[in-house]
């Protein structure tokens, strides 16, 4: 039997000879695609655009736990590919608001972020360090915003089973600053690790949550000098001394504007293998730490952790 090539440019003869089975053997053969396949090749004809949007092809599409994954509203719809499209268009809130979930359009891969009340961010408990706050710009019901702090440290995990099987992952944290300025976050890379649980990082990298050369507002700076912690009091040195000691081997991630309001920097990769990393009860780990210089870090306001499937080129 010919093969048909639904995403890569099938021939004439290819489509119609698609055209000419029987609708539910089209379904069948449409479901083991991809949800970016399947709108492909509803353009064919009407036959092949009513197969490819059944619920045999979109069920195949959405996670098979899925019921007891997400609210009951969010399943509120006609079709499954309504479904499908309602969670690849928009997250929706899980784990008791803690976690938001949505499906990668075009591939149908699990997504997550995980809320800044879902890690553990040492010393949030401390109203003098952070401030839990609500944003109109977040998806959660608070924040954590960065009051003062030297010792910075923010750690997560999640369940291996909870992501979908044989894929790539980026890890990214999603940030903010502030209106008010910030203080000691484009000076000093702090180092990002991500990895299963309990083996070393698989991926080691170094960040800044703020890009390099912004310097503070709120008059942290002055001119050509820039006022850096000594551990007890502050001094000034001038900015070109603080650009030199920023220039290393080591390559630094910096944040970049998503486009809803928030910043993100790559933290990290990982592979969930089709074993789901050996066992579904096996964890990802990821940390942000900067706790080896004595630098006092301010302003910045923390969303949470997105995991979701890597692009080409990451």
């Amino acid at each position: 039997m010919e093969q048909i090539q639904v995403g890569g440019g099938s021939s004439r003869n290819g489509a119609a000879r698609l055209d000419t089975l029987p609708e539910d053997c089209i379904s069948m053969v449409v479901s083991h695609t991809s949800p970016r396949d399947a709108c492909v090749v509803a353009s064919v004809s009407k036959t092949v655009k009513s197969a490819a949007e059944s619920d045999l092809v979109w069920d195949k599409f959405l996670p098979p736990e899925l019921s007891s994954l997400v609210p009951p509203r969010s399943l509120d719809f006609s079709s499954k590919k309504e479904i499908y499209m309602s969670l690849a268009n928009d997250s929706v809130l899980i784990d008791d608001g803690k976690k938001s979930f949505w499906l990668e359009k075009g591939s149908g891969k699990k997504c997550y972020m995980l809320s800044a009340m879902d890690l553990k961010i040492t010393w949030s408990d401390c109203p003098a360090y952070w401030k839990w706050k609500k944003d109109p710009e977040s998806k959660f019901e608070k924040v954590a915003k960065l009051r003062h702090v030297c010792w910075f440290e923010i750690r997560g995990k999640i369940s291996c089973g909870m992501l979908s099987k044989g894929t790539h992952y980026s890890v990214y944290a999603v940030l903010k600053i502030g209106g008010s300025g910030s203080r000691g976050l484009d000076d000093t890379p702090m180092e990002a690790l991500v990895g299963f649980a309990g083996e070393e990082a698989a991926s080691k990298t170094f960040v800044l949550l703020e890009p390099k050369g912004t310097y503070p507002r709120g008059g942290y700076s002055s001119g050509s000098f820039r006022e850096v912690s000594t551990g007890c009091s502050w001094i000034e040195i001038p900015v070109e001394e603080v650009e030199e000691e920023r220039e290393t081997d080591r390559s630094v991630e910096e944040p970049k504007e998503r486009g809803d309001g928030w910043s993100e920097v790559k933290l990290g990769n990982f592979y969930n293998g089709d074993g789901g990393c050996d066992d579904d009860g096996n964890e990802i780990e990821f940390s942000i730490m900067g706790t080896e210089q004595e630098d006092w870090k301010s302003g910045l306001i923390f969303q949470g952790i997105e995991i979701r499937p890597m692009n080409e080129g990451d």
